[in-house]
């Protein structure tokens, strides 16, 4: 087992941080994969996701799900969470902020495959529901149900 001295050096991880202003601030951290060579999937969830209406300014709120197979590096935890806590105060409509967040990390980090699915709570009475991937999972990697329903209302 690695001790912290053995951990490269990253921006959060372990130092107090404060939440970025935007997404544009914020710097994810990127650490080597401990299992390089392996094929695995490694899922985050974000249940209460939050960025603003670009239109109206008021908040919309999704249920994120990011799968991704690492490649040479895995993002560390703590850097995406305050990453993601930026767009608190962003405006972008569902679909930019879903597939923006896919696509930096993708671009950053270099995985294997990566996918997104941005579930997002109606206002307005319409649920908008956004997906993206890099591509076809690699072959033999165990990719569940990313387990959110789609949204059925009070009924």
């Amino acid at each position: 087992m690695r001790g912290m001295s053995d951990t490269p050096a990253t921006a959060h991880l372990g130092k107090s941080s404060v939440l970025p202003a935007s997404p544009e601030e914020a710097a994810l951290d990127y650490v080597p994969n401990p299992r390089k060579g392996t094929l695995y999937l490694v899922r985050f969830a974000a249940p209460e996701f939050t960025s603003l209406c670009p239109v109206t300014g008021q908040p919309d709120f999704a249920h994120l799900v990011i799968d991704y197979a690492p490649g040479e590096t895995i993002v560390e935890s703590k850097s995406l969470k305050l990453f993601l806590g930026s767009f608190r105060n962003h405006c972008g409509f569902h679909e930019d902020v879903t597939v923006g967040i896919g696509q930096r990390l993708e671009k950053e980090m270099e995985p294997r495959w990566l996918r997104i699915g941005g579930y997002w709570y109606p206002r307005g009475g319409i649920p908008i529901d956004v997906f993206w991937q890099t591509g076809a999972p690699p072959e033999g990697l165990w990719v569940p149900d990313q387990g959110v329903a789609g949204y059925r209302g009070r009924g």
